[in-house]
Parts: C-alpha cells; structure tokens; sequence
C-alpha cells in the first residue's frame, strides 16, 4: 500500500518544507519555461508590478533579495535580463513593467490557477491557517539566524 501524507501522520520540519516548497516550484518552474521565464525573472517581474510605487533598480534588488535571499549581482543580472526581455522599461531613475511583461505574469497566472486549485483544493481551513502561522515563525527565525550571520 503506498502511503500519502493524507494518511501518515508528518511532523514538519526543515526538509518537508524544503520537498514542498521544491515541489511546487517545480510545478512553476514548468509552466515558466514554456514562457522562457525563469523563477528569479518572475519574483523580479512581480514584484515591480504589484509595487504600490515606482520602483528603482535598488528598490527591486532589495525586495527580490529579502523574497528569495539571492546575491544581490545575480538579481541585478535578472534585472538586465528583464529589460533585454522588454519586459521591464527604464522610465528615469526607475523600472516599469511593460504590457508584455504584465501579460507574461496574466498568462503564468491563468496556467498555473487549476494546478494551484488542485494542489491546495481540500485542505481544511484550520490547518492551513495552523500551517500559515507556523510557516510565518520559521520564516521570521530563520531571516533572523540569517541576518547574525550576515557581516
């Protein structure tokens, strides 16, 4: 009989976080590479579209870097991408997504919404909202113990 996390019981820690979060990924990564988009190139891309205000390069490469701890010269080289791509413009001292770029996000968004659906779809309320908390500690302790061993 194979056995599923639905019917053994899981403690989570550091590495089902760690198959969860790839896994999903993984699901991303897939219907990115149909759009000839990398994961970085997304989380750069989103973020300048849901920003409440104009965003400047180093707006962008510190918000991508407190999402994804990336090197903040990779991030840059995303950025560059992004531009080359014509999905980000240069408007003055800031990067403003373009219409392309908007649909790319539009686009990934409709794709992956069924996968999303089925994925999440039938987890009770009450252990995602239990999964939500414990995930927001982790998250907060581990930017912590990151940033002590941050110089």
């Amino acid at each position: 009989m194979t056995t599923t996390a639905s019917t053994t019981a899981l403690v989570a820690d550091a590495r089902a976080l760690g198959l969860a979060h790839y896994a999903a990924r993984g699901v991303l990564e897939h219907v990115l590479a149909r759009h000839g988009a990398t994961f970085q190139q997304q989380v750069a891309l989103r973020a300048a579209i849901t920003a409440d205000a104009p965003q400047t390069p180093d707006d962008l490469v510190n918000q991508v870097q407190g999402s994804l701890k990336a090197d903040p010269t990779d991030i840059r080289a995303t950025l560059h991408e992004l531009l080359a791509k014509q999905l980000l413009v240069v408007d003055d001292a800031y990067l403003r997504p373009t219409d392309a770029g908007r649909e790319l996000i539009a686009a990934v968004g409709t794709e992956t919404a069924p996968i999303t659906a089925r994925i999440w779809g039938g987890i009770p309320v009450e252990d995602l909202a239990a999964a939500g908390r414990v995930l927001a500690l982790v998250a907060e302790r581990a930017d912590a113990e990151l940033a002590a061993l941050t110089p």
